[in-house]
C-alpha cells in the first residue's frame, strides 16, 4: 500500500485558523471509537477539518488514510464504488463491490473520509456499517450535514469560529481568518487599529461562518470592511459573485453562499423546506410550542412540527438547544434569510409576520396578568429567551400602525422593561408607538403611563410627569380609573425624587385608601407602600415605615410575589441603618439583592449594592465599601441619574464615600473602588452574597 503514510489526502492549500480544541476532540474521538461524524451547517469547516485531522493521525494508520469525496454523486448504490475509486483497488470480477471492499479492508489497518454525505445518508450508513463489521482495522471519519445513525456513531457538532464582542474582546479566531484570507487577494493587507473594529464588526454580522468569511474576504479587494458590513442586508447577493470564490471552490456548491446553503435546502422534504421557510420570522431562538402556535396549517399540521424540527436539527439547519426553561432551536442568520427569501417566493412573509405578532402579544398578555404571582422567575426566563423575538414583534407592530398592537404590546410588556431590567428599551419602543398611534383611548393610557414610569426609575421626572399628565388628562375623560391611578402614582414619583415628600405622602395615603385587598396586588399601591416607609424613614418615623413595609410583605407573601417583596426589604434595610443597626441592614439588603440580580432588576440591584456599602461604611469597613460604590457605579451608569436623583439616597451614598475615605485614606479608596469597578457584575454580585461583604 506504500508504507505508514500512504494515502491520498490533498495537500493543504490554506492555512487551518484556530480549532485546536475541535481537532483534539476529533483525534480523541478516532482513539476511542470506530465512526465519528462532524456535522454543522454549510459553510463550517467540517471538510477542511477532517482532512487536517486525518493528516495529523495518518501515521496513525499503517494502511494509510482515504478520502472519499461524496459530493458528485446523486445515487446511493455508487457510493461502494467511489470508495473503491479513492482506494488502490483493482478488481476485475463481477462481485457486488461492497463485497470486494470488504475484503480488500478485512486485514488492513485504515483510516477512510467519507467526506460530504448528506444528500446519501443511508447508503453511506449501510455502507459504513457492513465495512466497519467486515474490517475491524478500519476507522471511518464522516461530515456530514446530519449524523449517519450507523451504530456506535460518535457524533461531534462544528459551530462557527469564535468572533470578538461588541468592543473588540475574546477571541479571534474569526477575525484572523478573515485577515489571512485577505491578504491572500489584497497584497500587504494587515490588521491594524484603524480596521480592526470594522473586522470584528463584519465577522460578528457572518457569525463567524467560515465560508462567509472567506467569500468576504474576496469583497475586499473592492469595498473596505466598513462599506461592507454597511451593504450585507443582502449578503447572498453581495457573496454570491466573487471571481475568486469561485475559482477556488470546492465541492462546486460553494462557489457562493446562496448555493451553500441551498444544498442543503435540496436535501430537505417539501415539509421541512416549508418549516424552515416559515421559522425564518422567528428571531434569535424560540422552542417546539411557538413554532407549532405560529407555523402550523392544514399543510403542516402541529402534530408533525416536533419531528419535522428534528429532522431540520439532523440537517444542521437548525441548531438544538437544550435550556433549563426547555428545548430551543435556533437558526444562523445566513440559514434564516435563504428560508426568507423562501418564505417571500411562497407569499406567505406578511402573513407568518403577522402570527408571529400575535403569538407574542399573547405571550406579553399573559406575562402581564400573572407578574405579580408566583412565576415571577419563570416570567423573568421565558421573556428573557423571546427577547429578539418580543423585538421583532415590537418593529413588525410599529410598521402596522393601523393594528394599533404596538402600544398594547409596548406597554404589556411593563414587567419586562422594569422588573427585568431593560428601561431604556423599554422607552425606546413605548415613545415610538406613542408617536405612530396617537389615537386617544384606554390602550393608548396605559402606554403613557408605562413610559412614565421607565423615565421616572431612570431618574427623568420632568419628562416622565410630561406623559403623566397627558394620561391623567384623557384618563379623567374616558373614566378609565386603573389608569388614573397608575397616572397619580407617576405623579408620586416625581414627587419623592424631586424631594416633595408631603406631596408623595399625601399622594400615596390617597392610593392606599381606594385600594382593595380583593383586587389582589397592584402597581400603584405597591408603590404608593414604598413612598409611605420611604417618607416615613426620611422623617424619623422609622416605626411607622417598618409597619408599612411589613404590610406590604404580607400583601406580597400572600400571592407569591417577589420582585417588590425585595424592594420592602431594600426599604427595611434603609430604615434599619437610621437606627444604626448596620447587621440587621446588611441582611435585608442581601436577602434584596439575591432576588434582585436573579430578575436581573438593574435599578434594585443598584440599590442594594449602595445600602451594603453604607452599612459597611458605617462600621467601619472602609475597603469593602469602596468596592461595592464600585461596583454599584457600573450599574448606576448604564441606568440613568444615580440613585434616580432621590435626595435622601443620593446623600447616603455620599456620606458612605466620605466615611470610607476617611477609615482607609483617599488612595486606599479609589484603588478598591477602582477594583469594585472593574469586577464584572455577576462575579462582584456572587461575592457578595457568598462572602459578605
Amino acid at each position: 500500500m506504500g508504507g505508514r503514510h500512504a494515502g491520498n489526502l490533498p495537500p493543504e492549500t490554506t492555512s487551518l485558523v484556530g480549532r485546536r480544541g475541535e481537532l483534539a476532540r476529533i483525534r480523541r474521538l478516532c482513539r476511542e471509537f470506530r465512526m465519528v461524524t462532524l456535522t454543522g451547517v454549510g459553510g463550517v469547516g467540517k471538510t477542511r477539518l477532517a482532512l487536517r485531522a486525518a493528516a495529523l493521525m495518518r501515521k496513525d494508520f499503517g494502511d494509510g488514510a482515504w478520502l472519499v469525496t461524496l459530493s458528485a454523486l446523486d445515487q446511493g448504490a455508487l457510493v461502494p464504488y467511489a470508495i473503491a475509486e479513492s482506494l488502490p483497488l483493482a478488481d476485475r470480477s463481477t462481485r457486488p463491490m461492497l463485497d470486494v471492499l470488504a475484503e480488500y479492508l478485512v486485514d488492513r489497518h485504515v483510516l477512510l473520509v467519507l467526506d460530504t454525505c448528506e444528500h446519501l445518508v443511508e447508503a453511506c450508513a449501510g455502507t459504513a456499517e457492513e465495512l466497519l463489521v467486515a474490517a475491524p482495522g478500519l476507522s471511518i471519519l464522516a461530515t456530514s450535514r446530519r449524523p449517519l445513525g450507523v451504530p456506535d456513531e460518535q457524533v461531534l457538532i462544528i459551530d462557527p469560529l469564535p468572533v470578538p464582542d461588541g468592543r473588540g474582546e475574546g477571541r479571534q479566531e474569526a477575525v484572523a481568518l478573515l485577515a489571512e484570507r485577505t491578504a491572500r487577494s489584497v497584497p500587504g493587507f494587515t490588521v491594524t487599529d484603524g480596521n480592526r473594529a470594522d473586522l470584528a464588526r463584519l465577522c460578528r454580522r457572518l457569525e463567524g461562518l467560515p465560508l462567509a468569511i472567506e467569500l468576504a474576504a474576496a469583497r475586499l479587494r473592492e469595498l473596505p470592511a466598513a462599506e461592507l458590513c454597511e451593504r450585507l442586508d443582502d449578503r447572498f447577493a453581495m457573496l454570491g459573485d466573487t471571481e475568486a470564490a469561485v475559482a477556488a471552490a470546492d465541492p462546486p456548491w460553494h462557489q457562493a453562499l446562496r448555493t451553500a446553503i441551498g444544498w442543503s435546502h435540496q436535501l430537505c422534504t417539501p415539509e421541512e423546506r416549508l418549516l424552515w421557510a416559515r421559522t425564518s420570522v422567528f428571531a434569535g431562538s424560540f422552542d417546539g410550542v411557538a413554532a407549532a402556535r405560529v407555523c402550523a396549517d392544514a399543510l403542516l399540521p402541529a402534530e408533525v412540527i416536533p419531528g419535522l424540527l428534528a429532522g431540520l436539527v439532523d440537517k444542521s439547519i437548525l441548531i438544538w438547544s437544550p435550556t433549563g426553561g426547555g428545548e430551543r432551536y435556533r437558526m444562523l442568520d445566513t440559514i434564516r434569510e435563504y428560508g426568507a427569501i423562501w418564505l417571500a417566493a411562497l407569499g406567505e412573509q406578511e402573513g407568518l409576520r403577522r402570527r408571529h405578532r400575535d403569538y407574542y402579544l399573547a405571550m406579553a398578555r399573559r406575562g402581564d396578568a400573572a407578574w405579580f404571582g408566583p412565576d415571577q422567575v419563570s416570567w423573568n426566563d421565558r421573556t428573557t429567551a423571546e427577547h429578539d423575538n418580543l423585538r421583532t414583534a415590537l418593529d413588525f407592530s410599529l410598521a402596522n400602525p393601523a393594528d394599533h398592537t404596538a402600544l398594547e404590546l409596548a406597554a404589556a410588556l411593563w414587567f419586562f422593561w422594569y422588573p427585568c431590567g431593560f428601561l431604556r428599551e423599554g422607552q425606546h419602543y413605548l415613545e415610538r408607538a406613542l408617536a405612530c398611534d396617537t389615537e386617544p383611548g384606554v390602550v393608548r393610557n396605559r402606554a403613557l403611563w408605562v413610559c412614565s414610569l421607565t423615565l421616572m426609575v431612570q431618574g427623568d421626572p420632568t419628562a416622565g410627569m410630561a406623559w403623566a399628565a397627558e394620561c391623567a388628562g384623557v384618563a379623567e375623560q374616558l373614566g378609565d380609573t386603573s389608569a388614573a391611578l397608575a397616572a397619580q402614582a407617576m405623579v408620586m414619583a416625581a414627587a419623592t425624587i424631586r424631594g416633595d415628600l408631603a406631596l408623595a405622602l399625601a399622594l400615596a395615603d390617597s392610593l392606599l385608601a381606594v385600594h382593595r385587598p380583593e383586587h389582589g396586588l397592584t402597581l400603584p399601591t405597591l408603590l404608593a407602600r414604598l413612598c409611605q416607609s420611604h417618607v416615613h424613614t426620611a422623617q424619623g418615623r422609622v416605626e411607622d415605615a417598618v409597619k408599612a413595609l411589613e404590610e406590604m410583605c404580607a400583601e406580597c407573601d400572600k400571592h407569591g410575589e417577589r420582585w417588590m417583596r425585595a424592594y420592602a426589604d431594600l426599604f427595611r434595610a434603609q430604615a434599619e441603618l437610621s437606627l444604626g443597626r448596620n447587621e440587621a441592614a446588611q441582611r435585608y439588603a442581601r436577602s434584596a439583592l439575591e432576588i434582585k440580580h436573579r430578575l436581573h432588576d438593574s435599578i434594585g440591584i443598584a440599590l442594594a449594592l449602595d445600602v451594603l456599602a453604607c452599612a459597611a461604611a458605617a462600621a467601619g469597613q472602609g475597603e469593602p465599601a469602596a468596592r461595592l460604590l464600585g461596583l454599584a457605579q457600573q450599574v448606576w451608569e448604564t441606568i440613568g441619574r444615580a440613585q434616580i436623583g432621590i435626595r435622601e439616597w443620593v446623600s447616603a451614598r455620599e456620606e458612605s464615600e466620605r466615611l470610607a475615605r476617611a477609615a482607609i485614606g483617599d488612595r486606599a479608596f479609589q484603588a478598591a473602588f477602582r477594583a469594585g469597578y472593574e469586577t464584572a457584575l455577576d462575579t462582584g454580585i456572587a461575592r457578595v452574597l457568598d462572602a459578605g461583604l
